[in-house]
């Protein structure tokens, strides 16, 4: 492991501790919609490409690529599916019926979470594309990829936003226990807010990171002859861009 998947994985364990073994936890669960809004989207936009970005090559290549979750994988690790099945998910819990539902049961919040943490590791893995073997991403094609995902969430971001009517009565039986100046509606929207700036703030983190390793790339090219893009038909040589090639 290198330095740099050691202090990954180190702030994904410690923003894990916070989130599901400190009192934030108690409060998500029990007082305050926007500290629950708060944990989900501390695991699902901050831990998990920590986790995955803390994991060594070989380590995937053994685990994720010669073992059973290949097929798994290549069938569910597709980019668009990915975009749409993890927003989409995350769009429907938070919907009030369905999340009224789903919080009256322990078991269903089990399931529901396994569920988005999962299709949240896949649509990292697309972002990310730690190795180049497991379907490599084009850059140009992450970079469209993140903007998109952005603009999914952007709907279920605005409802709870401008919203000025209570819709999760769990929580709105105890508004105001924890922080009397909280009232539903305003744990509502300060949910919504918080949604939107952690999803944005990884994905520009993301965007940027994606930019200047593309950049880099092109610079490390400049001047140099790309055997693997050139083809030669009947004595011309023909220039293959790459991302056209994938």
């Amino acid at each position: 492991m290198t330095k740099n998947q050691i202090n990954y994985f180190i702030s994904a364990v410690i923003l894990l501790y916070v989130v599901k073994g400190s009192p934030l936890a108690t409060i998500a669960d029990h007082y305050l919609f926007s500290a629950h809004m708060l944990q989900l989207s501390v695991i699902f936009f901050a831990i998990i490409p920590l986790f995955i970005l803390s994991l060594p090559r070989n380590f995937i290549r053994k685990y994720f690529w010669h073992h059973r979750m290949k097929f798994f994988i290549n069938v569910f690790g597709r980019p668009w599916l990915t975009a749409i099945l993890f927003n989409g998910l995350v769009t429907i819990y938070f919907i009030p019926p369905i999340f009224n539902t789903i919080k009256g049961s322990l078991f269903l919040q089990l399931i529901a979470q396994i569920i988005l943490t999962i299709n949240a590791f896949l649509m990292w893995w697309v972002i990310i594309s730690p190795i180049p073997e497991i379907r490599r991403t084009p850059y140009m094609t992450r970079a469209a990829y993140i903007f998109f995902a952005s603009l999914l969430l952007m709907p279920i971001g605005i409802f709870l936003l401008v919203i000025q009517k209570e819709h999760y009565p769990f929580y709105g039986a105890v508004a105001g226990d924890f922080i009397p100046a909280i009232t539903a509606i305003y744990d509502q929207q300060i949910a919504g807010g918080i949604l939107k700036v952690m999803q944005l703030s990884s994905y520009t983190f993301a965007l940027l990171h994606i930019v200047f390793m593309w950049g880099q790339k092109t610079d490390a090219k400049e001047g140099q002859v790309d055997d693997e893009n050139i083809r030669y038909v009947r004595g011309v040589v023909i220039h293959l861009d790459e991302d056209k090639k994938r």
